[in-house]
C-alpha cells in the first residue's frame, strides 16, 4: 500500500494560513467568436426576444420529487455588437431572461440542436442580470441560422 509523503513546510504554511488557489479573471468573449460544441464561455449579452416553448405542470403535485417540478423552457435570442444566438433558458433561468435585460452568462456552453448552435448555461454555470449595456445588438448576424454537419474523417 502506497503512503503519501509528508507535506513540505511550504505546504503546511499555506494550509495553516487558509490560502486557496487564486481565482482566474473571466475572459469575456464576443458572440461571433463562439464555435460548435465548446464550453466555458463568459459573455455579456442583451436579451432581444424571449419565447416560452414549454411550461409543464407536475403530474402529481402532492408528491414533490425531481420529476414532479414545473418544467419551463424558453428560447431567447441574445446578442451583442458582433451578432446573435439562440439561448435555451430552463426553469429559474426563464425569469432572468426578460426582453431588454442585459445579462452576464458565466460558464456557458454551445449545444447542437438539429445542426445549429444553441447557447445554454447548465448547473455549473451562472446567469446574472447586469446594468444595461451601451452596445446595439447586431441582429443580422444570427449564428443559430448557420447549419453545421458532422463529417467523419477517415485516417489513412
Amino acid at each position: 500500500m502506497a503512503t503519501k509523503p509528508p507535506p513540505t513546510t511550504q505546504q503546511q504554511g499555506a494550509a495553516a494560513a487558509g490560502n486557496k488557489p487564486g481565482l482566474r479573471k473571466p475572459v469575456f468573449v464576443k458572440v461571433e467568436a463562439l464555435k460548435p460544441v465548446t464550453t466555458g464561455h463568459t459573455l455579456i449579452v442583451k436579451v432581444v426576444t424571449a419565447n416560452t416553448v414549454l411550461n409543464k405542470k407536475p403530474r402529481n403535485p402532492t408528491f414533490l420529487g425531481p420529476q414532479n417540478q414545473n418544467t419551463k423552457i424558453a428560447e431567447c435570442l441574445v446578442g451583442d455588437e458582433t451578432g446573435t444566438i439562440l439561448f435555451t433558458a430552463r426553469n429559474d433561468q426563464v425569469e432572468l431572461m426578460k426582453e431588454g435585460n442585459t445579462v452576464i452568462l458565466r460558464n456557458a456552453k454551445i449545444d447542437m440542436f438539429k445542426g445549429s448552435m444553441r447557447l445554454a448555461v447548465d448547473k455549473w454555470g451562472r446567469i446574472e442580470v447586469a446594468d444595461p449595456a451601451k452596445f446595439v445588438v447586431k441582429e443580422d448576424n444570427n449564428l443559430s441560422l448557420v447549419e453545421y454537419e458532422l463529417v467523419n474523417v477517415e485516417e489513412s
